[in-house]
Protein backbone atom coordinates (compact mmCIF):
# COMPACT_ATOMS: atom_id res chain seq x y z
CA UNK A 1 0.00 0.00 0.00
CA UNK A 2 1.35 3.38 -0.89
CA UNK A 3 1.43 6.45 1.45
CA UNK A 4 -1.16 8.61 -0.22
CA UNK A 5 -3.14 5.33 0.46
CA UNK A 6 -3.14 5.46 4.51
CA UNK A 7 -6.32 7.49 5.70
CA UNK A 8 -7.61 8.27 2.02
CA UNK A 9 -10.96 6.13 2.15
CA UNK A 10 -13.85 7.39 4.01
CA UNK A 11 -15.83 4.13 3.41
CA UNK A 12 -14.91 0.55 3.10
CA UNK A 13 -16.46 -2.40 1.57
CA UNK A 14 -15.36 -5.78 2.51
CA UNK A 15 -17.03 -8.34 0.10
CA UNK A 16 -17.65 -8.07 -3.48
CA UNK A 17 -19.66 -9.93 -5.09
CA UNK A 18 -22.75 -8.72 -7.30
CA UNK A 19 -24.03 -6.60 -4.26
CA UNK A 20 -21.21 -5.94 -2.68
CA UNK A 21 -19.45 -4.11 -5.90
CA UNK A 22 -22.06 -2.73 -7.05
CA UNK A 23 -22.43 -0.64 -3.45
CA UNK A 24 -18.89 -0.01 -3.84
CA UNK A 25 -19.29 2.16 -7.09
CA UNK A 26 -22.83 3.33 -5.52
CA UNK A 27 -20.61 5.17 -3.01
CA UNK A 28 -17.70 5.52 -4.91
CA UNK A 29 -20.02 7.78 -7.52
CA UNK A 30 -21.18 9.91 -5.11
CA UNK A 31 -19.59 13.79 -4.17
CA UNK A 32 -17.17 13.55 -0.67
CA UNK A 33 -16.53 9.60 -1.19
CA UNK A 34 -13.39 7.70 -1.42
CA UNK A 35 -14.07 3.98 -1.03
CA UNK A 36 -11.66 1.25 0.20
CA UNK A 37 -12.55 -2.50 -1.01
CA UNK A 38 -11.28 -5.85 0.14
CA UNK A 39 -12.39 -9.64 -0.70
CA UNK A 40 -11.11 -12.80 0.29
CA UNK A 41 -9.91 -13.33 -3.20
CA UNK A 42 -7.36 -10.96 -4.67
CA UNK A 43 -8.44 -11.93 -8.27
CA UNK A 44 -11.96 -10.55 -7.46
CA UNK A 45 -10.22 -7.29 -5.90
CA UNK A 46 -8.12 -7.01 -9.13
CA UNK A 47 -11.19 -7.38 -11.07
CA UNK A 48 -13.43 -4.71 -9.75
CA UNK A 49 -10.54 -2.47 -10.02
CA UNK A 50 -9.56 -2.98 -13.79
CA UNK A 51 -13.44 -2.82 -14.42
CA UNK A 52 -13.87 -0.23 -12.99
CA UNK A 53 -11.24 2.52 -13.25
CA UNK A 54 -13.68 5.45 -12.85
CA UNK A 55 -14.15 4.81 -9.16
CA UNK A 56 -11.08 5.45 -7.99
CA UNK A 57 -11.20 2.59 -5.46
CA UNK A 58 -8.31 2.36 -2.91
CA UNK A 59 -7.82 -1.93 -3.00
CA UNK A 60 -6.56 -3.74 -0.09
CA UNK A 61 -5.01 -7.28 0.02
CA UNK A 62 -5.01 -7.16 4.06
CA UNK A 63 -7.50 -6.61 6.46
CA UNK A 64 -4.22 -4.36 8.23
CA UNK A 65 -4.17 -3.05 4.04
CA UNK A 66 -7.95 -2.10 4.58
CA UNK A 67 -7.30 -0.68 8.07
CA UNK A 68 -5.18 1.53 7.28
CA UNK A 69 -6.61 2.80 4.53
CA UNK A 70 -9.59 4.30 6.25
CA UNK A 71 -10.11 7.70 7.93
CA UNK A 72 -10.71 7.67 11.67
CA UNK A 73 -13.29 6.85 12.65
CA UNK A 74 -13.24 3.73 10.28
CA UNK A 75 -16.59 2.69 8.91
CA UNK A 76 -16.50 -0.73 7.06
CA UNK A 77 -19.42 -2.49 4.62
CA UNK A 78 -19.56 -6.12 5.29
CA UNK A 79 -21.56 -7.27 2.36
CA UNK A 80 -20.88 -11.53 2.37
CA UNK A 81 -23.49 -14.08 3.09
CA UNK A 82 -24.97 -14.31 6.38
CA UNK A 83 -23.71 -16.71 9.01
CA UNK A 84 -20.56 -18.06 9.83
CA UNK A 85 -18.72 -15.89 6.73
CA UNK A 86 -19.98 -12.74 8.12
CA UNK A 87 -18.89 -13.64 11.52
CA UNK A 88 -15.64 -14.72 10.32
CA UNK A 89 -15.44 -11.07 8.59
CA UNK A 90 -16.40 -9.11 11.75
CA UNK A 91 -13.70 -10.89 13.99
CA UNK A 92 -11.24 -9.84 11.57
CA UNK A 93 -12.17 -6.03 11.71
CA UNK A 94 -12.55 -6.02 14.85
CA UNK A 95 -8.66 -7.09 15.39
CA UNK A 96 -7.52 -4.32 13.31
CA UNK A 97 -10.12 -2.03 13.85
CA UNK A 98 -10.26 0.60 17.15
CA UNK A 99 -12.90 1.63 19.68
CA UNK A 100 -14.89 4.45 17.98
CA UNK A 101 -14.64 2.71 14.76
CA UNK A 102 -17.60 1.01 12.95
CA UNK A 103 -18.58 -2.42 11.41
CA UNK A 104 -21.60 -2.56 9.18
CA UNK A 105 -23.38 -5.71 8.48
CA UNK A 106 -25.54 -4.74 5.02
CA UNK A 107 -26.68 -8.37 4.89
CA UNK A 108 -29.81 -10.16 5.48
CA UNK A 109 -28.83 -11.20 8.94
CA UNK A 110 -31.34 -12.87 11.57
CA UNK A 111 -31.98 -10.00 14.07
CA UNK A 112 -31.74 -11.95 16.77
CA UNK A 113 -27.75 -12.98 15.87
CA UNK A 114 -27.28 -8.80 14.97
CA UNK A 115 -28.49 -7.94 18.49
CA UNK A 116 -25.44 -11.06 19.83
CA UNK A 117 -23.19 -9.89 17.23
CA UNK A 118 -23.92 -5.97 18.39
CA UNK A 119 -23.76 -6.76 21.82
CA UNK A 120 -20.34 -8.21 21.53
CA UNK A 121 -18.51 -6.29 19.27
CA UNK A 122 -19.80 -3.34 21.77
CA UNK A 123 -17.59 -5.07 23.90
CA UNK A 124 -14.29 -3.76 22.22
CA UNK A 125 -14.84 -0.33 22.48
CA UNK A 126 -16.23 -0.85 17.79
CA UNK A 127 -19.99 0.16 17.36
CA UNK A 128 -21.88 -2.50 15.21
CA UNK A 129 -24.72 -1.63 12.83
CA UNK A 130 -27.14 -3.99 11.48
CA UNK A 131 -28.54 -2.23 8.41
CA UNK A 132 -30.86 -3.87 5.92
CA UNK A 133 -30.19 -2.85 2.31
CA UNK A 134 -33.01 -3.96 -0.05
CA UNK A 135 -33.41 -3.27 -3.94
CA UNK A 136 -31.37 -5.91 -5.57
CA UNK A 137 -28.14 -5.29 -7.59
CA UNK A 138 -29.67 -2.20 -9.34
CA UNK A 139 -30.42 -0.36 -5.46
CA UNK A 140 -27.46 -1.46 -4.81
CA UNK A 141 -26.18 0.67 -7.60
CA UNK A 142 -28.25 3.11 -8.25
CA UNK A 143 -29.79 3.43 -5.19
CA UNK A 144 -31.33 1.14 -1.90
CA UNK A 145 -33.63 1.82 0.58
CA UNK A 146 -31.60 1.66 3.84
CA UNK A 147 -32.35 0.62 6.99
CA UNK A 148 -29.32 0.85 9.81
CA UNK A 149 -29.84 -0.08 13.42
CA UNK A 150 -26.66 0.43 15.64
CA UNK A 151 -25.85 3.59 18.36
CA UNK A 152 -26.45 7.22 18.04
CA UNK A 153 -22.88 7.32 17.71
CA UNK A 154 -22.39 5.48 14.40
CA UNK A 155 -25.40 7.21 13.01
CA UNK A 156 -23.35 10.55 13.31
CA UNK A 157 -20.76 9.37 10.59
CA UNK A 158 -22.60 7.03 9.07
CA UNK A 159 -26.03 9.14 8.10
CA UNK A 160 -23.98 11.34 5.45
CA UNK A 161 -22.64 8.40 3.45
CA UNK A 162 -25.75 6.63 3.90
CA UNK A 163 -27.71 9.32 2.69
CA UNK A 164 -25.45 10.23 -0.37
CA UNK A 165 -26.29 6.83 -1.49
CA UNK A 166 -30.01 6.13 -0.79
CA UNK A 167 -33.10 6.06 -2.95
CA UNK A 168 -34.63 9.36 -2.80
CA UNK A 169 -38.52 9.39 -3.00
CA UNK A 170 -40.27 12.74 -2.83
CA UNK A 171 -37.10 14.94 -2.37
CA UNK A 172 -36.41 12.70 0.88
CA UNK A 173 -33.76 9.75 0.77
CA UNK A 174 -34.98 6.48 1.80
CA UNK A 175 -32.56 6.18 4.88
CA UNK A 176 -33.10 6.28 8.75
CA UNK A 177 -32.10 5.59 12.19
CA UNK A 178 -34.24 3.23 12.93
CA UNK A 179 -33.11 2.15 16.46
CA UNK A 180 -30.91 0.21 18.51
CA UNK A 181 -28.70 -3.10 17.80
CA UNK A 182 -31.01 -5.43 15.85
CA UNK A 183 -33.80 -2.88 14.90
CA UNK A 184 -32.55 -2.16 11.20
CA UNK A 185 -32.37 -5.81 9.69
CA UNK A 186 -36.06 -6.37 12.30
CA UNK A 187 -37.32 -3.95 9.80
CA UNK A 188 -35.50 -5.28 6.34
CA UNK A 189 -37.14 -8.91 7.71
CA UNK A 190 -40.37 -7.83 8.01
CA UNK A 191 -40.55 -5.77 4.83
CA UNK A 192 -39.21 -9.12 2.98
CA UNK A 193 -42.34 -10.59 4.71
CA UNK A 194 -44.92 -8.41 2.94
CA UNK A 195 -42.73 -8.12 0.03
CA UNK A 196 -43.71 -12.41 -0.06
CA UNK A 197 -47.28 -11.64 0.63
CA UNK A 198 -46.89 -8.89 -2.00
CA UNK A 199 -46.01 -11.08 -4.52
CA UNK A 200 -48.36 -14.04 -3.63
CA UNK A 201 -51.74 -11.76 -4.01
CA UNK A 202 -50.32 -10.46 -7.38
CA UNK A 203 -49.88 -13.93 -8.42
CA UNK A 204 -53.12 -15.31 -7.05
CA UNK A 205 -54.84 -12.05 -9.23
CA UNK A 206 -53.06 -13.38 -12.57
CA UNK A 207 -53.77 -16.99 -12.14
CA UNK A 208 -57.34 -15.91 -11.35
CA UNK A 209 -57.90 -13.30 -14.37
CA UNK A 210 -56.23 -16.13 -16.24
CA UNK A 211 -58.02 -18.96 -15.87
CA UNK A 212 -61.46 -16.98 -15.84
CA UNK A 213 -61.46 -14.98 -18.93
CA UNK A 214 -58.94 -17.14 -20.79
CA UNK A 215 -56.56 -14.02 -21.84
CA UNK A 216 -52.78 -14.43 -22.45
CA UNK A 217 -50.15 -13.82 -20.55
CA UNK A 218 -49.32 -10.52 -22.74
CA UNK A 219 -52.96 -9.71 -22.43
CA UNK A 220 -52.81 -9.68 -18.74
CA UNK A 221 -49.83 -8.01 -19.13
CA UNK A 222 -52.15 -4.94 -20.18
CA UNK A 223 -54.25 -5.37 -17.68
CA UNK A 224 -51.60 -5.02 -14.55
CA UNK A 225 -49.72 -2.08 -16.81
CA UNK A 226 -53.10 -0.11 -16.42
CA UNK A 227 -53.58 -0.75 -12.61
CA UNK A 228 -50.24 0.60 -12.85
CA UNK A 229 -51.49 3.59 -13.33
CA UNK A 230 -53.80 4.52 -10.02
CA UNK A 231 -53.59 3.32 -6.64
CA UNK A 232 -51.91 0.05 -7.13
CA UNK A 233 -48.86 1.53 -8.66
CA UNK A 234 -45.81 -0.19 -7.58
CA UNK A 235 -42.70 -1.66 -8.53
CA UNK A 236 -43.86 -5.56 -7.83
CA UNK A 237 -47.06 -4.14 -10.54
CA UNK A 238 -44.73 -2.97 -12.86
CA UNK A 239 -42.25 -5.87 -13.17
CA UNK A 240 -45.14 -8.04 -13.26
CA UNK A 241 -46.46 -6.48 -16.60
CA UNK A 242 -42.60 -7.22 -17.62
CA UNK A 243 -42.57 -10.74 -16.77
CA UNK A 244 -46.04 -11.71 -17.84
CA UNK A 245 -44.86 -9.73 -21.84
CA UNK A 246 -41.73 -11.48 -22.28
CA UNK A 247 -41.42 -14.25 -25.16
CA UNK A 248 -39.56 -17.34 -24.26
CA UNK A 249 -36.40 -17.54 -27.28
CA UNK A 250 -36.38 -20.97 -27.64
CA UNK A 251 -40.31 -22.10 -27.62
CA UNK A 252 -41.88 -18.46 -28.71
CA UNK A 253 -43.82 -19.37 -25.88
CA UNK A 254 -45.12 -16.96 -22.74
CA UNK A 255 -41.88 -17.10 -20.77
CA UNK A 256 -44.25 -17.59 -17.71
CA UNK A 257 -45.59 -21.00 -19.30
CA UNK A 258 -42.03 -22.48 -19.51
CA UNK A 259 -40.65 -21.47 -15.88
CA UNK A 260 -41.20 -24.59 -13.62
CA UNK A 261 -43.83 -23.28 -11.20
CA UNK A 262 -41.74 -23.58 -8.05
CA UNK A 263 -41.10 -20.48 -5.77
CA UNK A 264 -37.41 -20.66 -4.22
CA UNK A 265 -36.89 -18.64 -0.85
CA UNK A 266 -34.22 -17.85 1.23
CA UNK A 267 -35.31 -17.52 4.28
CA UNK A 268 -36.74 -14.15 5.43
CA UNK A 269 -40.75 -14.59 4.80
CA UNK A 270 -40.45 -17.91 7.28
CA UNK A 271 -38.42 -15.64 9.60
CA UNK A 272 -41.05 -12.76 9.87
CA UNK A 273 -43.79 -15.42 10.31
CA UNK A 274 -41.36 -17.35 13.14
CA UNK A 275 -40.85 -14.46 14.77
CA UNK A 276 -44.86 -12.94 14.69
CA UNK A 277 -45.59 -16.00 16.23
CA UNK A 278 -43.38 -15.51 19.12
CA UNK A 279 -44.81 -12.01 19.50
CA UNK A 280 -47.93 -13.41 19.14
CA UNK A 281 -48.79 -11.33 16.00
CA UNK A 282 -50.82 -12.61 13.17
CA UNK A 283 -49.24 -12.55 9.90
CA UNK A 284 -51.55 -14.59 8.03
CA UNK A 285 -51.55 -13.02 4.68
CA UNK A 286 -47.65 -13.17 4.74
CA UNK A 287 -47.82 -16.87 6.51
CA UNK A 288 -49.88 -17.98 3.54
CA UNK A 289 -47.31 -16.45 1.00
CA UNK A 290 -44.45 -18.55 2.39
CA UNK A 291 -46.83 -21.80 2.87
CA UNK A 292 -47.85 -21.16 -1.06
CA UNK A 293 -44.12 -21.44 -1.91
CA UNK A 294 -43.30 -24.39 0.74
CA UNK A 295 -46.44 -25.98 -1.40
CA UNK A 296 -45.23 -25.12 -4.65
CA UNK A 297 -42.08 -26.98 -4.29
CA UNK A 298 -43.52 -30.40 -3.17
CA UNK A 299 -44.35 -31.47 -6.76
CA UNK A 300 -44.10 -35.04 -5.81
CA UNK A 301 -47.53 -34.48 -3.40
CA UNK A 302 -48.86 -32.65 -6.22
CA UNK A 303 -48.57 -35.01 -8.24
CA UNK A 304 -49.69 -37.70 -6.28
CA UNK A 305 -53.13 -35.15 -5.55
CA UNK A 306 -53.41 -34.40 -9.10
CA UNK A 307 -56.64 -36.45 -9.06
CA UNK A 308 -58.15 -35.13 -6.39
CA UNK A 309 -61.93 -33.71 -7.06
CA UNK A 310 -62.39 -29.91 -7.20
CA UNK A 311 -64.94 -27.06 -8.24
CA UNK A 312 -66.35 -25.90 -11.55
CA UNK A 313 -64.39 -23.76 -14.20
CA UNK A 314 -66.40 -20.38 -14.26
CA UNK A 315 -66.37 -17.62 -17.14
CA UNK A 316 -65.57 -14.05 -16.69
CA UNK A 317 -65.70 -10.81 -17.98
CA UNK A 318 -63.99 -7.58 -17.59
CA UNK A 319 -66.18 -6.63 -14.43
CA UNK A 320 -64.12 -9.56 -12.78
CA UNK A 321 -60.94 -8.27 -13.38
CA UNK A 322 -61.94 -4.84 -11.58
CA UNK A 323 -63.35 -7.37 -8.60
CA UNK A 324 -59.88 -8.80 -8.67
CA UNK A 325 -58.11 -5.52 -9.00
CA UNK A 326 -60.09 -4.11 -5.37
CA UNK A 327 -59.46 -7.64 -3.94
CA UNK A 328 -56.12 -7.17 -4.40
CA UNK A 329 -55.66 -3.88 -2.68
CA UNK A 330 -57.67 -5.41 -0.28
CA UNK A 331 -55.36 -7.71 0.91
CA UNK A 332 -52.13 -5.88 0.13
CA UNK A 333 -53.47 -3.25 2.75
CA UNK A 334 -53.81 -6.27 5.18
CA UNK A 335 -50.29 -7.52 4.72
CA UNK A 336 -49.03 -4.15 5.17
CA UNK A 337 -51.18 -3.48 8.16
CA UNK A 338 -49.83 -7.12 9.68
CA UNK A 339 -46.09 -6.35 8.99
CA UNK A 340 -46.45 -2.77 11.09
CA UNK A 341 -48.06 -4.47 13.66
CA UNK A 342 -44.87 -7.36 13.69
CA UNK A 343 -42.83 -3.89 13.85
CA UNK A 344 -44.92 -2.28 16.62
CA UNK A 345 -44.46 -5.43 18.58
CA UNK A 346 -41.29 -6.07 18.27
CA UNK A 347 -40.21 -2.73 18.92
CA UNK A 348 -42.07 -2.83 22.44
CA UNK A 349 -40.25 -6.17 22.33
CA UNK A 350 -37.02 -5.28 21.95
CA UNK A 351 -37.06 -1.83 23.59
CA UNK A 352 -36.92 0.06 19.88
CA UNK A 353 -38.27 3.54 19.26
CA UNK A 354 -38.80 2.82 16.00
CA UNK A 355 -40.95 5.33 13.83
CA UNK A 356 -43.18 3.92 11.57
CA UNK A 357 -43.81 6.61 9.68
CA UNK A 358 -40.23 7.03 8.78
CA UNK A 359 -40.27 3.53 7.97
CA UNK A 360 -43.19 3.84 5.45
CA UNK A 361 -41.40 6.78 3.99
CA UNK A 362 -37.86 4.87 3.21
CA UNK A 363 -39.57 2.48 1.18
CA UNK A 364 -40.87 4.70 -0.79
CA UNK A 365 -38.45 4.43 -3.17
CA UNK A 366 -35.05 2.02 -4.01
CA UNK A 367 -37.04 -1.57 -2.36
CA UNK A 368 -38.86 -3.91 -3.69
CA UNK A 369 -42.14 -3.29 -2.25
CA UNK A 370 -41.82 0.39 -3.15
CA UNK A 371 -45.47 2.27 -4.19
CA UNK A 372 -47.22 4.90 -3.99
CA UNK A 373 -49.57 2.87 -1.03
CA UNK A 374 -46.82 3.92 0.88
CA UNK A 375 -47.59 7.87 1.29
CA UNK A 376 -50.84 6.86 2.50
CA UNK A 377 -48.84 4.73 5.16
CA UNK A 378 -46.94 7.91 6.10
CA UNK A 379 -50.31 10.06 5.92
CA UNK A 380 -51.87 7.71 8.59
CA UNK A 381 -49.43 7.48 11.38
CA UNK A 382 -48.49 11.57 10.59
CA UNK A 383 -52.52 11.98 11.75
CA UNK A 384 -51.78 9.16 14.26
CA UNK A 385 -48.45 8.04 15.57
CA UNK A 386 -49.82 5.93 17.45
CA UNK A 387 -52.94 4.27 15.45
CA UNK A 388 -53.50 0.77 16.99
CA UNK A 389 -53.98 -0.81 13.48
CA UNK A 390 -53.08 0.43 10.21
CA UNK A 391 -56.24 -0.47 8.29
CA UNK A 392 -58.37 1.60 10.50
CA UNK A 393 -57.42 4.72 9.00
CA UNK A 394 -59.62 6.64 7.20
CA UNK A 395 -58.14 6.24 4.03
CA UNK A 396 -57.59 2.73 4.37
CA UNK A 397 -61.26 2.30 5.99
CA UNK A 398 -62.54 4.10 2.44
CA UNK A 399 -60.41 1.42 0.18
CA UNK A 400 -61.87 -1.50 2.52
CA UNK A 401 -65.52 -0.41 2.16
CA UNK A 402 -65.01 -0.07 -1.64
CA UNK A 403 -63.76 -3.40 -1.95
CA UNK A 404 -65.66 -5.20 0.32
CA UNK A 405 -68.33 -6.98 -2.14
CA UNK A 406 -66.14 -7.55 -4.79
CA UNK A 407 -63.36 -8.94 -2.27
CA UNK A 408 -66.24 -11.21 -1.12
CA UNK A 409 -66.93 -12.50 -4.85
CA UNK A 410 -63.29 -13.12 -5.85
CA UNK A 411 -62.84 -15.44 -2.65
CA UNK A 412 -66.12 -17.21 -3.00
CA UNK A 413 -65.66 -17.62 -6.61
CA UNK A 414 -61.98 -19.08 -6.60
CA UNK A 415 -63.51 -21.36 -3.18
CA UNK A 416 -66.22 -22.56 -5.93
CA UNK A 417 -63.48 -22.89 -8.60
CA UNK A 418 -61.10 -24.85 -6.93
CA UNK A 419 -58.73 -22.58 -7.59
CA UNK A 420 -56.16 -21.88 -4.62
CA UNK A 421 -56.31 -18.72 -3.38
CA UNK A 422 -54.53 -18.80 -0.20
CA UNK A 423 -53.45 -14.99 0.88
CA UNK A 424 -57.14 -13.38 -0.67
CA UNK A 425 -58.81 -16.11 1.53
CA UNK A 426 -56.65 -15.73 5.02
CA UNK A 427 -56.56 -11.69 4.43
CA UNK A 428 -60.32 -11.24 4.45
CA UNK A 429 -60.66 -13.92 7.05
CA UNK A 430 -58.52 -11.71 9.16
CA UNK A 431 -60.35 -8.66 8.23
CA UNK A 432 -63.30 -10.18 9.07
CA UNK A 433 -62.11 -11.34 12.39
CA UNK A 434 -60.40 -8.06 13.58
CA UNK A 435 -63.42 -6.25 13.42
CA UNK A 436 -66.08 -9.14 14.51
CA UNK A 437 -67.89 -8.10 18.10
CA UNK A 438 -67.40 -11.21 19.14
CA UNK A 439 -65.00 -14.46 18.25
CA UNK A 440 -65.19 -18.22 18.69
CA UNK A 441 -62.57 -18.37 20.97
CA UNK A 442 -64.77 -18.49 24.18
CA UNK A 443 -65.58 -22.12 22.76
CA UNK A 444 -61.74 -22.05 22.24
CA UNK A 445 -61.23 -21.35 26.05
CA UNK A 446 -63.93 -23.79 27.13
CA UNK A 447 -62.25 -26.58 25.52
CA UNK A 448 -58.35 -25.10 27.33
CA UNK A 449 -60.17 -25.50 30.78
CA UNK A 450 -62.30 -28.73 30.20
CA UNK A 451 -59.12 -30.68 29.11
CA UNK A 452 -55.93 -28.98 30.39
CA UNK A 453 -57.74 -26.79 33.53
CA UNK A 454 -56.15 -23.52 31.88
CA UNK A 455 -58.92 -21.46 33.18
CA UNK A 456 -60.99 -18.25 31.96
CA UNK A 457 -62.05 -15.05 32.45
CA UNK A 458 -66.09 -14.68 31.99
CA UNK A 459 -67.89 -10.98 30.25
CA UNK A 460 -69.73 -10.26 33.56
CA UNK A 461 -67.28 -10.20 36.36
CA UNK A 462 -63.73 -9.96 37.57
CA UNK A 463 -61.46 -13.09 37.80
CA UNK A 464 -60.30 -15.47 37.05
CA UNK A 465 -62.66 -18.82 36.69
CA UNK A 466 -62.26 -22.60 35.97
CA UNK A 467 -64.66 -25.34 35.90
CA UNK A 468 -65.20 -28.81 37.38
CA UNK A 469 -65.39 -30.52 34.94
CA UNK A 470 -64.46 -34.50 36.09
CA UNK A 471 -66.47 -33.57 39.04
CA UNK A 472 -70.13 -32.02 39.65
CA UNK A 473 -69.28 -29.17 37.08
CA UNK A 474 -69.39 -26.21 39.13
CA UNK A 475 -67.36 -23.02 38.89
CA UNK A 476 -64.50 -22.35 41.13
CA UNK A 477 -62.75 -19.09 41.30
CA UNK A 478 -59.28 -20.19 40.26
CA UNK A 479 -55.61 -18.43 40.18
CA UNK A 480 -54.79 -15.89 37.54
CA UNK A 481 -52.70 -17.72 35.62
CA UNK A 482 -52.51 -15.39 31.77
Amino acid sequence: MSEASVGSANIGVVGLAVMGSNLARNLASREGNTVAIYNRSREKTDHVIAAHPEAGFVPAFTYEEFAASLQKPRAAIIMVKAGAGTDAVINALVDVFEPGDIIVDGGNALFTDTIRREKAVRETGINFVGAGISGGEEGALLGPSIMPGGSDESWVTLGPILKSIAAVAEGEPCVTHVGHDGAGHFVKMVHNGIEYADMQLIAEAYDLIRRGTGKTPAEIADVFAEWNTGELESYLIEITAEVLRQVDASTGKPLVDVIVDQAGAKGTGAWTVQTALNLGVPVSGIAEAVFARSLSSHPEQRAVAGGLPGGESFQADDTFIEDVRLALFASKIVAYSQGFDEIRAGAAEYDWNIDLGAISKIWRGGCIIRAQFLNRIADAYSESADLPVLLTAPYFVDALTRAQSAWRRVVSTAALSGIPAPAFASSLAYYDGLRADRLPAALVQGQRDFFGAHTYKRVDKEGTFHTLWSGDRTEIEAEDTH
